[in-house]
């Protein structure tokens, strides 16, 4: 018996040096116990194996009952739990929008609603949220995508561009037949026949130092997927002076990068992490270095869980820090962001710089 808990005892340490997830280590160890009982079942008695492993199925026998009566139980609350926190939301006083969410609605958000980070006043600030997206292109068509379908109240969405057939193998919100129509109206009609429950502002111009300003006063989050620095100066200034939280993402070929550039939480800012425009040649656009098609998802797909936290107060946002990823040898890595004091646009003594 000694014995049987012992290999226990280095299956589970086995499998936490691996870091390998609790619920495999429970199965390994499940098999162990299914084995063990055969060994008891099977082998005559004593048989060397069979008394090395406890002599009797009994012990073995009550001891799975026992852990079927647990997890029994541990399923049986959390569906009742989740039964409850729906009900809630049913129930609650609903502080946005008039009337509270629809029996449609309740079922459309319900896996959002049952988890303990979001529930239904998670699910609520979504539905009242304000989120601008920049750019409807690789990052913006799956954050876009993603953000209706969790149910972020309105969403806005500005890009000068039109549908090009070159957009179609990563810019999945778009179709072949919108081909020539603008992003911001082919976006808008994908985000509407997602979620009709969403308001889409679709902003068909170029985003220039004139209007920024008056469109960020509308919203209360800015993702950036533009893919030119000028660009994404202009939001980070503009996102800083309106105090709002920004998250930036960019790629090129097989690699992407993803940040929340947050100065009023003492987050550097876009600026402070890159202060100048690299070299063209340094930085070369999607069209002149290649891009792998689902690179823009995964990250696009990033931005949007990084809205998610940050609307809803769930886990750690990335404020002061940048993941990585690289496709191309499947490596995620986070590397640490400081604030620089004499950055122009959120340091000591900031310039008018867009």
């Amino acid at each position: 018996m000694v014995l049987v808990f012992a290999l226990a005892a280095v299956l589970w340490g086995i499998g936490a040096a691996m870091k390998t997830p609790r619920r495999a280590r429970w199965l390994m160890i499940g098999i162990l116990y299914v084995l063990v009982l055969a060994v008891q079942v099977a082998l005559p008695s004593g048989h060397p194996l069979r008394m090395a492993t406890g002599e009797s199925p009994a012990f073995w026998l009550i001891l799975g009952g026992f852990a079927a009566l647990v997890l029994a139980y541990r399923y049986g609350l959390r569906a009742l739990r989740n039964r409850a926190q729906v009900a809630q939301a049913m129930a609650e006083p609903d502080q946005g929008r008039a009337g509270s969410f629809s029996e449609t609605e309740l079922n459309r958000y319900a896996r959002h609603i049952v988890l303990r980070e979001i529930g239904g006043s998670g699910q609520k600030a979504l539905r009242d949220a304000r989120v601008l997206v920049v750019g409807a292109g690789g990052l913006g068509a799956p954050a876009l995508q993603y953000l209706a379908a969790a149910g972020v109240g309105t969403i806005g969405v500005v890009d000068d561009d039109t549908v090009e057939n070159t957009n179609l193998q990563r810019q999945v919100i778009h179709t072949d037949a919108r081909i020539g129509t603008p992003k911001v109206f082919s976006a808008q009609a994908a985000m509407e026949a997602q979620n009709p429950f969403v308001t889409v502002r679709p902003y068909h111009r170029r985003l220039t130092p004139d209007i920024v300003d008056d469109l960020m006063a509308d919203y209360d989050l800015v993702l950036d997927g533009t893919d030119n620095f000028d660009t994404r100066y202009l939001v980070n200034a503009a996102a800083v002076r309106a105090g709002l939280p920004l998250i930036s993402g960019a790629l090129t070929q097989w690699e992407g990068q993803i940040s929340v550039f947050d100065p009023a939480h003492d987050a550097p800012c876009y600026r402070c992490i890159f202060p100048t425009a690299p070299a063209p040649e340094l930085a070369p656009s999607c069209a002149e270095a290649g891009v792998l098609g689902p690179l823009p998802g995964v990250l696009g797909s990033m931005m949007a869980v990084e809205a998610v936290k940050l609307i809803t107060g769930a886990g750690a946002p990335l404020r002061g820090q940048m993941a990585i990823y690289d496709a191309l040898y499947g490596e995620n890595r986070t590397i640490a962001l400081s604030r620089r004091a004499d950055c122009e646009v959120c340091g000591a003594a900031p310039m008018a710089t867009q």
